[in-house]
């Protein structure tokens, strides 16, 4: 698949009117209801409806790309392992965050070629911003009613601010941040710590511990276009569609 603008456009379209779908439950003032997973993770029904109004306008668009959702991840590798193209797709990334009724949940959706991400398009439908990064084509930001600005990290400041998660810091993160010129640490959820990264609000988020590939994969797209670099902890690339669909430790981080 070509990517273009007007792929761009169309696919930040289905995330805007995911990331709408979800704002309805958020906004209802009723009590988010929560069920299990398998693996004992969070579902709320903003969690299906997003899901399947993105998997609904992917397939519109083409229906010859497969699509890897978390909410539909019951895919055999011996399937998947003959993928060369495939969308990646968290419908509601930060369901804690959401059900907690902390604003910083998003939408992610993300193209994989060749085991690499090559765009990526994250909503946050709280603040209505989009972000979005493509291989030729830089990464961007837009607020609603606003045009779109380019993304660039924050590579001149000697004095870097760490990005991580509220909920899954670690002594082992610690360690690694020790080893850059890190003054400062702040928080955030979801993938927006990927964002914060491409934008210049950080220089260095590091993840010790297991992510998922629907996770990572749109907000690398946009981090990597916006010219910083994400690796495997061990400096390797860091790559997808893996057997296991479980990630290793990762770094993100101005060059």
């Amino acid at each position: 698949m070509e990517i273009t603008t007007a792929l761009i456009q169309e696919i930040a379209a289905i995330a805007v009117k995911a990331g709408e779908a979800i704002l309805e439950v958020y906004h209802s003032g009723e009590s988010i209801r929560v069920s299990l997973k398998a693996d004992h993770s969070p579902l709320t029904i903003a969690d299906q409806q997003s899901h399947d109004i993105i998997m609904q306008g992917l397939v519109r668009m083409n229906d010859y790309v497969p699509v890897l959702s978390e909410e539909g991840a019951d895919i055999p590798y011996d399937t998947r392992k003959r993928w060369d193209e495939f969308w990646c797709v968290d419908p509601l990334d930060g369901t804690k965050e959401f059900i907690n009724r902390r604003d910083e949940f998003t939408v992610n959706i993300a193209l994989i070629q060749h085991r690499q991400p090559v765009l990526g398009v994250i909503y946050v439908p709280v603040y209505q911003t989009l972000y979005y990064g493509a291989t030729g084509c830089g990464s961007w930001k837009q607020e609603k009613g606003k045009p779109a600005i380019a993304l660039q990290p924050d590579k001149a400041t000697e004095n870097w601010v760490a990005i991580g998660s509220r909920s899954h810091a670690s002594a082992a993160e610690s360690e690694i941040l020790n080893q850059y010129p890190v003054t400062k640490t702040i928080a955030a959820g979801s993938s927006l710590k990927f964002c914060r990264i491409a934008e210049g609000a950080a220089q260095i988020y590091y993840r010790h511990g297991p992510t998922m590939e629907w996770d990572t994969a749109a907000g690398q797209a946009i981090a990597e276009n916006s010219g910083a670099v994400m690796t495997a902890a061990d400096g390797t690339a860091f790559l997808y569609n893996k057997p296991s669909l479980l990630n290793g430790s990762f770094i993100c981080k101005v060059r």
